[in-house]
């Protein structure tokens, strides 16, 4: 049950872990990509988010403090869906699968949201 349940966790946080190791592994690509967002100063923010994304990630599959990192990628995921997945400004062509996306992130945020939830009443409860 136990195994069970960290594969779960890994593979809720998979996304964040393969993109702060892409981010990390090629740093020049992370900051054009902070640029492309309108994000400044881009270097700063690239490496804090590779901080955030990999450490959250840590924190959750570690059990250490696993509710704070759920929460703080529930806030990053949301931030970030709203900077990227704007599908209401896109002409219709590419609205569609801009809008599949965001909703996939809410529903991210959603379930590190559980996480955080479950972790501070098993703490609570013993």
């Amino acid at each position: 049950m136990r195994a069970m349940r960290w594969l779960c966790l890994l593979l809720l946080c998979a996304a964040y872990l393969q993109g702060g190791l892409d981010k990390a592994v090629d740093f020049p690509g992370a900051v054009a990509e902070m640029r492309h967002f309108g994000l400044a100063p881009a270097a700063p923010i690239a490496l804090a988010v590779i901080v955030l994304e990999l450490g959250a990630s840590a924190l959750i599959l570690s059990g250490r403090l696993r509710w704070a990192g759920a929460l703080v990628l529930a806030g990053f995921t949301l931030a970030a869906t709203f900077v990227a997945l704007r599908f209401w400004e896109l002409p219709a062509g590419g609205r569609l699968m801009a809008a599949n996306a965001f909703f996939e992130h809410l529903g991210l945020a959603g379930g590190f949201l559980l996480v955080a939830w479950t972790d501070l009443q098993e703490r609570r409860h013993g």
